[in-house]
Parts: structure tokens; sequence; C-alpha cells
């Protein structure tokens, strides 16, 4: 039992085992290895490490956008003029990164809770049993107080007075000078993973420099600065036709970095894409067209409570910030070289199937890769002094004992070359 567990452990330490290697000369076997390697070789260079860059970890950033419009709108509407500053067309006006700027707008002045007719077309009626008080109509103004007006035809309501008249929208837009107002964008990113932070600010973009640029794909691709009417034609869209029922446009800064090099060079890229807004075109089907939205500005009049309504229709502006950085990383660029060289043994696995399944001479190869062995036991192997009683004979192909001469065969079988080394160890 010692010499059985000492010889295992020798055996264990001290000896090597490698896998039984075939070389097979085949023309077409030998091409098809190849271009698959070549096929390999060219995915782990080509899509790994050139394309999707497979040596470098990446990270994502978190960012903080302000933005600030400036510019002066102007209305005449029935003789009555007024001017529009930021304080008036945009909303909300924090500077947040989505926000709204109006370019058309309905507007009902002097409201005050009371009684009286509802619109036309919301509730119409006949008699006082068409109008049943104290119950609502979800597109209707208030609560319809049970009487029919005969002027108006329409059930009686108690609400804001008097309702608003939505149905014609005014064209061309109110605001049409909303075109020519500007767009700061300021925005701040964070790399945690690389502990980069940047702005869009970048080098050479200064007060004096801002004071004058206005963004230009080709002249000025980095000033802060955007016209709204060029971003509305840069969006695909047509200014007056978005300003009149209102619309969506984001606003895309790309901030992608690699900082192998110097960080200087990370710098951002704006893009923009109109959302929805274009009645003209692709929301011609759609039920509800545009952007709009409702607000009022209450005031006290004789003490009475009264208001001023606006529906507003404007350019509803996202500003979205999207980022990835790069860097060299000695990890990912360890498992993407092992998943290459593993993918290398699709070559073998197809060649062994084309060798053992497909070629004429599949017989012929199976015997060149395979070893079949009897096992017998010896008695008198203890008495020769063999430290094993099991002993192996090996078949050898019978054209290779023949020792026939193989070097014309077609698929050069005779190129085919074994090896075969045995050894017997004896005990001492």
């Amino acid at each position: 039992m010692k010499s059985q567990i000492t010889n295992a452990l020798s055996d264990f330490f001290f000896e090597y085992e490698t896998p039984r290697q075939v070389l097979v000369r085949n023309r077409r076997v030998g091409v098809v290895c190849r271009l698959i390697q070549l096929g390999v070789l060219a995915y782990i260079i080509g899509w790994v490490f050139i394309y999707e860059k497979g040596y470098q970890s990446t990270d994502t950033a978190v960012s903080s956008v302000f933005t600030k419009m400036k510019g002066v709108g102007y209305t005449n509407v029935n003789g009555s003029e007024r001017v529009w500053d930021v304080a008036d067309y945009v909303f909300p006006p924090q500077g947040d990164s989505s926000f709204v700027v109006m370019t058309n707008y309905i507007i009902t002045e002097g409201q005050s809770m009371g009684k009286c007719p509802e619109l036309k077309g919301k509730h119409n009626c006949s008699s006082h049993a068409d109008c049943e008080g104290g119950s609502f109509k979800r597109t209707g103004h208030g609560e319809m107080t049970g009487v029919c007006v005969n002027t108006t035809k329409t059930c009686e309501v108690l609400a804001w007075c008097p309702v608003e008249d939505d149905h014609n929208i005014p064209d061309p837009p109110l605001l049409m000078s909303a075109e020519n107002y500007t767009l700061f964008i300021k925005n701040s990113v964070t790399f945690p993973l690389f502990k980069v932070t940047r702005s869009n600010l970048v080098e050479g973009i200064d007060a004096k420099y801002i004071s004058k640029c206005l963004h230009d794909p080709k002249e000025a691709p980095l000033c802060p600065i955007f016209r709204l009417g060029d971003i509305v034609k840069q969006s695909g869209f047509n200014f007056e036709t978005i300003a009149r029922e209102g619309g969506a446009i984001g606003i895309v800064v790309d901030w992608t970095c690699n900082f192998d090099v110097d960080v200087k060079h990370c710098k951002p890229t704006y893009n923009f894409h109109g959302l929805y807004g274009n009645p003209a075109e692709t929301d011609k089907a759609r039920a509800s067209v545009g952007y709009n939205f409702r607000y009022a500005k209450h005031y006290l009049e004789d003490k009475v409570q009264k208001r001023t309504l606006l529906k507003v229709f404007g350019i509803r502006i996202d500003i979205i910030v999207q980022s990835l950085a790069r860097k060299f990383d000695i990890i990912p660029t360890l498992t993407a070289i092992g998943s290459g060289v593993g993918i290398f043994g699709v070559a073998t696995v197809v060649c062994d199937l084309v060798l053992l399944y497909l070629l004429p001479k599949r017989e012929f190869y199976k015997n060149m890769k395979f070893k079949y062995t009897d096992t017998q036991v010896q008695p008198d192997s203890e008495s020769l002094g063999l430290d094993t009683s099991v002993y192996y004979t090996l078949e050898a192909n019978p054209r290779q004992v023949r020792g026939t001469d193989l070097s014309n065969d077609p698929d050069s079988e005779a190129g085919s070359i074994e090896t075969e080394v045995s050894k017997v160890r004896y005990l001492d």
C-alpha cells in the first residue's frame, strides 16, 4: 500500500501529460483551417480591438445642465401693442434642461367666477332637460346649473367667465420674432471612474468669445449659444409650422472621450432632433398635434378676484446629455485576448468534422487520430519485476504495417505522420 501511494504521488508530481497530435497534410483541410483562423484574427483585431476598443474600460458621466434664453418679442393684436421678454415667454423660468418657449397664444382677459353660457359645441341644448344640474362634462369649462341659455342654445355653467374660445388659433403665429431668440447652454460632466471633470466651456471659450459667437456646425461647433431658428431648422422642422401649434425638439450634448490622449481633446458635440410637432408632415394623422398648455395670472379688481388666461403654444426643448469615456485597462485587454485565443479552437473543431465525417477517406483519418487498445492481465508480470499488471497492445493501421507507399494518394495521406514512444518502468 505504501509503495502504491508513493508511486501515485511520484506520478502526479513528476510526470507530464500532453495530447497526442497527428499532422495531416491535406490541401483542402489546411486551407479551411487557415481561412477560419484568418477570420478569427480579423474579428479580434478589427472588431474587438479597433471598433469596439476592447482594450479600454468605459465610464458614463454625471452631468448638470443650465440654460438661459435671451431676446425680446413684439405683438400687435387688434391695436394692442405688447413687448414680451424672457420672464413672459419662458416656462419655467429657472433655467432647467427642459423648458418651453412660447411662440403663439390665445388670451382670455378679465375672467371672474360666475355663471355664463358654455361655449358652442361643448354642450348644446334645446331645453333645460338637456342640462343636468350639478354635473360636469369632461371637455366643458365648469359645473352645469341646469339652465339652457336660449341665445346660445348651450348649457349655463358655473365657471370662470367669459369661457375661453380656443377654436381659432392665430395664423401666422403671434410671436414669429421668437425665431431670433438665443439659447445659452452650460453643461458640466464628471466621469467618476477616471476622476475627470469637463465643461462645454472648453479651452478657448471665454467671456469675450461668448459675447460674439453664434453656434454653427462648421464655423463655430463649440460655441454654446444657439439661435432658436437655427435649432428648429437643424432639427428638420419649419419654424412657422411648429411655432403655430407648438412641438418638441431634443438637443443632444454628446461627450465621447478617449482619455488615452490629453484630456483637453475631450469636447462636446451638439445634435438636434425634431421629436414631434410638424402637422404638415408626419404628425398629420395624429389625434393631437403640437404642444400647448394653459396658465393664468390672477389679480384683484374692485375687490373681485379676476384672472387673465393664456393658452400657450410653444416649442418644448429637452436637452439630453450622452456620455461615454474610455481609457486603457489591462484587465479588459487580457480578457479580450483570452476570449480571442479561445475562439481559435473553432478552426480545430471544424477541421476535425471535415476530416472525420466529410472527406472520402474519413476512415483512414479516424484510424490515424484514434488508437484502439486491448487490455489483458499478464499472470507472470510480477515475476518479471514489472511495476504494472496491465500492458497495452496498440493496433496499427494495416496499411502502415505493410509499409504501403501512399505518396501518390491525391489527399497526401502518406504525409500523415504518427510517432509513438512506449515506456515501461521496472521496479528497483
